[in-house]
């Protein structure tokens, strides 16, 4: 089955995690750590299931978050998961960063553009979940074309299951914090109240950062460490 997956050195993320652990290590230990890490990695994927590798749409995220969980155990110093939140937000999200110069959520065209792009990666998941069971499970949701609001959900998420599998809940929110800092470099708000880490589901309602809608809510931490949006009482 591995033959199906993904080498970890054609991943995008290998050149900014190894410079990230050598600022932090210095080149010798950044080195070691490295080598923990990909053999890790590897040792992994003989027992994943078949995703579809890089056919599967959510290759990257599926992937990235495997690199991501065998980084973490083979940091030496044992660092709080979330020291690491900045650098697996901007590993992930640093494309949006450049999109949000000329994209932003506050325009209702840019609104209707995004759920679409959301209801086209659904039908690819729907599609891509009948050969590949294991893979997203993904929900369609109408678009509110009164106030702009785009939503779906997972029920299924491949990086969730393995987490719970592997006993990595506890890496899991670097993935899943991280699209709150997606949506924001496109002027945004991800309105979310669980994932599938923490809940039946993770919800995906995105408005834009003027929208009404967002003052009715307030991000939190839970106790595993999951970003959460709550209703202000």
């Amino acid at each position: 089955m591995a033959d199906n997956h993904i080498p970890v050195n054609k991943l995008p993320y290998c050149k900014p995690v190894k410079k990230w652990l050598s600022e932090r290590y210095g080149r010798f230990q950044a080195d070691a750590v490295w080598q923990k890490t990909v053999d890790q990695y590897n040792a992994y994927l003989p027992d994943l299931p078949d995703y579809g590798g890089k056919k599967n749409g959510h290759a990257r995220a599926i992937y990235g978050g495997l690199l991501i969980f065998s980084l973490y155990p083979s940091l030496p110093d044992h660092p709080p998961v979330s020291e690491l939140q900045d650098f697996v937000s901007n590993l992930f999200m640093g494309p949006f960063v450049k999109l949000g110069k000329i994209f932003d959520l506050n325009r209702p065209s840019n609104m209707r553009l995004i759920n679409k792009v959301f209801m086209r990666s659904g039908d690819g998941d729907r599609r891509d979940i009948i050969k590949y069971p294991a893979g997203f499970i993904n929900v369609d949701e109408p678009y509110d074309n009164v106030n702009h609001i785009a939503r779906y959900h997972f029920t299924q998420c491949p990086n969730a299951e393995f987490a719970k599998q592997h006993n990595l809940l506890h890496v899991l929110p670097l993935m899943c914090n991280s699209d709150y800092f997606g949506i924001e470099k496109i002027h945004g708000t991800l309105i979310r109240c669980g994932t599938c880490g923490n809940s039946s589901k993770c919800d995906y309602c995105v408005v834009g950062n003027k929208n009404p809608l967002v003052q009715e809510y307030e991000l939190a931490t839970d106790e595993n460490g999951f970003l959460v949006s709550r209703r202000k009482r």
